[in-house]
């Protein structure tokens, strides 16, 4: 994408015609969740329909060093963000509905860019489902479903280079009324969500594969797992017979589940 560029859906291109959009977003009013480390997040209302932004600011040349010396790829623009969201849509796995992006500036410490995303209207984090589990358990098949669709989004993401970087329960949405149901099938949808660190390359390398996975197992620490469900889902992400799974891929679940062990004792 070329700077200096933006793409709006027809209805924001409509309601902005004629209007300076980085000026407008960036002193857009809403209900803001982030406003720190020049990106600021917020949902804003339009002609009665909601919306997510997200516009970055230029973070600086501080922060651009900090995160360098800290051997960390900082972020500079909300590229990031839609960049995931296309490839996200590209391979079937569900996530938010792309409004509007844009980026403008050549100085990557001063870079203005925003990404709007429609509200994910009436969800829950898979966080709370796993909270909820405790006291209600789901039915065998819902479980199951859920797993099977936690495993395809993981293994799908990995297998064709990209990684989340902050892969937890909390970053999956479903429809809150699960939470009366409690039923979970293969058709459900799964959002994935929070994708402003996501990276994409030509194949995901083994050690953020671990942190990826890692993450997502400290995060359902609290879910009550069995050696079946894990195997289970270690089969669907890998797409090998467990047989293989377990003389082919030891080292690798061994990191994950150690890399999940260290983010519990912290």
């Amino acid at each position: 994408m070329k700077k200096n560029s933006c793409y709006l859906r027809q209805d924001l291109a409509l309601a902005w015609a004629d209007k300076p959009v980085f000026d407008l977003l960036a002193a857009m009013d809403g209900e803001v969740f982030r406003d720190k480390e020049g990106r600021r997040t917020l949902r804003f209302e339009l002609n009665g329909h909601s919306y997510f932004l997200k516009y970055h600011q230029g973070v600086g040349w501080l922060e651009i060093f900090k995160n360098l010396l800290q051997f960390r790829w900082p972020i500079i623009s909300a590229r990031n963000e839609w960049r995931a969201i296309q490839f996200l849509e590209k391979h079937a796995i569900d996530t938010m509905t792309l409004a509007g992006y844009g980026e403008k500036g050549k100085n990557p410490a001063r870079l203005h860019s925003f990404v709007i995303t429609d509200d994910l209207v009436n969800t829950m984090s898979l966080e709370y489902v796993g909270e909820q589990w405790q006291q209600q358990p789901p039915t065998f098949a819902s479980k199951h479903a859920l797993i099977r669709k936690l495993a395809m989004i993981a293994g799908v993401m990995h297998k064709n280079g990209m990684n989340h970087r902050d892969f937890y329960l909390c970053h999956f949405l479903l429809d809150e009324g699960f939470a009366e149901h409690n039923t979970f099938d293969d058709s459900t949808p799964l959002y994935l969500i929070d994708l402003h660190r996501a990276t994409i390359r030509r194949q995901t390398p083994r050690r953020w594969q671990v942190k990826d996975l890692g993450s997502l197992y400290f995060s359902a620490a609290r879910v009550p797992l069995t050696r079946r469900d894990k195997y289970r889902f270690m089969q669907i992400y890998s797409g090998l017979p467990l047989r293989e799974v377990l003389s082919r891929q030891a080292d690798l679940w061994r990191e994950v589940e150690a890399r999940a062990k260290k983010l519990l004792a912290e």
